[in-house]
């Protein structure tokens, strides 16, 4: 036989031993997890229910799941073993601030305008220009607005449109 032939063989039988080991590695380090459960952890199961551990046997493991719920589950059943922060952030809501003594950053950017000492000259009831000039209140002023011009053009425009669109049928 040539080696072309023994080729896909020898690269399969690589490819099992490597998901083998891989599955295996995955095996010891759940275990690891469950031989590290203590008393007063917080799990998740593989069902997704949240519970503390309230006690270890060999093959069995008994959740406290809320007052006065004690549930027995087999060690097999434990899906994660949670810090305490994490099970506190999940199960109570409470968030741990690594960073208590950091500066609290505001919602909006309001502090980043707001200045030490208040300026008597600014006022918040002042309008600002925007360099638009006021609408005229009567429409029968003498002199022309600026839109009075497109306007007429886009009526001219408007009439065109529907003379070709009646000669396209």
């Amino acid at each position: 036989m040539s080696l072309v032939t023994l080729l896909p063989f020898i690269v399969l039988i690589g490819a099992m031993f490597l998901m083998t080991r891989s599955a295996k590695k995955k095996q010891q380090q759940a275990a690891n997890m469950r031989s590290e459960m203590q008393p007063g952890t917080g799990v998740r199961t593989i069902g997704g229910m949240y519970a503390t551990v309230k006690e270890v046997n060999d093959d069995t493991v008994l959740l406290d799941a809320g007052p006065g719920v004690e549930l027995l589950f087999a060690k097999n059943a434990i899906g994660a073993v949670l810090s305490d922060d994490e099970y506190n952030r999940i199960v109570h809501g409470i968030e741990h601030d690594l960073k208590s003594d950091a500066d609290v950053v505001p919602d909006d950017a309001s502090s980043l305008t707001e200045t030490d000492a208040p300026d008597d000259d600014a006022s918040d009831d002042k309008s600002v220009d925007l360099g638009k000039k006021p609408e005229p209140a009567d429409e029968t002023a003498d002199e022309p607005t600026v839109d009075a011009a497109p306007a007429e053009a886009k009526t001219d425009e408007q009439a065109k449109k529907s003379d070709g669109g009646s000669e396209a049928k």
